[in-house]
């Protein structure tokens, strides 16, 4: 069965981005239809970026203080099993200062990233089932940018500050729901990881590097080890890493890993080719 599915992973500044372009460009230009997510697309088809869940009482409450966006509200909510997802992001941004920054914060404490682990997984689980049966009738390939590992590590390590092995089942089952897409993972690792964050803190506003740096140590991991700054960051990066490439090891599907450390495009662009036409025809 031909791959449906292409997977990009890495740690921040290692290339993901460039990396899941390249495979778009390169599959287009060999007439394959092909759809690309990155990361923080709204309309991702397995993941939630800026969406809260609720229960109908949850929902109630909010929609009481929701004022004039009331009626939005309840036009934009889905009903899920139990579950009530609003897609607050996509309401904010239509709105702007319409949806006030104090009906944003009580939104975001239900945001499915903020959940509970295991509700967390619960959720994100039957979105990847969902997009599973979709893509097993389309005829096009999906290309996906972290949202596959990186994100049960975000919220079982970094954020939960859970146990490995939870962390680890976390993603076994995801992989096990697209087993039937014959997925693909491109792992992009850099030899000197410090070097690599220092480098996209300067690319990136003082904004991202300030609230990535408060995420990454203030939360259950970063917390239990008692670690701070952008040292402290690094650190957190290094054992997401170590958990990273354990997982990367353990699963049971084509896989790549792809040393990113030069930085020239051209040379990465023909491996990259290289690599997808070789495991695209096993």
């Amino acid at each position: 069965m031909k791959t449906k599915l292409l997977i990009v992973e890495g740690l921040p500044g290692f290339g993901k981005s460039t990396t899941a372009n390249l495979l778009y460009d390169i599959l287009t230009e060999k007439n394959i239809e092909v759809e690309l997510f990155l990361e923080g697309n709204l309309d991702h088809p397995a993941d939630y970026d800026g969406v809260s869940c609720f229960t109908k009482n949850e929902l109630d409450e909010i929609l009481l203080k929701s004022g004039n966006l009331e009626n939005v509200f309840r036009d934009k909510v889905t009903k899920k099993g139990e579950n009530y997802l609003l897609p607050y992001r996509k309401i904010k941004n239509e709105y702007g200062l319409g949806f006030s920054d104090e009906l944003l914060n009580l939104v975001l404490k239900n945001d499915i990233y903020e959940l509970p682990f295991d509700k967390n997984v619960e959720l994100i689980a039957d979105k990847w089932n969902d997009f599973a049966e979709i893509a097993l009738k389309d005829n096009k390939v999906y290309i996906f940018e972290c949202c596959f590992i990186q994100n049960p590590l975000t919220i079982g390590m970094i954020k939960c500050g859970g146990r490995k092995e939870n962390v680890i089942n976390y993603v076994r089952r995801l992989a096990k729901i697209i087993e039937n897409l014959n997925p693909m993972l491109f792992y992009i690792v850099q030899d000197n990881l410090e070097f690599s964050f220092k480098k996209v803190q300067k690319e990136r506003t003082p904004d991202w590097s300030t609230g990535f740096i408060d995420y990454y140590t203030n939360q259950g991991y970063g917390k239990e080890h008692k670690i701070s700054g952008v040292e402290g960051a690094i650190r957190v990066l290094e054992a997401r890493r170590n958990i990273e490439l354990e997982i990367f090891d353990m699963l049971k599907m084509k896989k790549e890993k792809i040393n990113n450390t030069k930085y020239e495009i051209d040379s990465y662009r023909s491996m990259l080719k290289d690599k997808l036409t070789l495991q695209m025809v096993k």
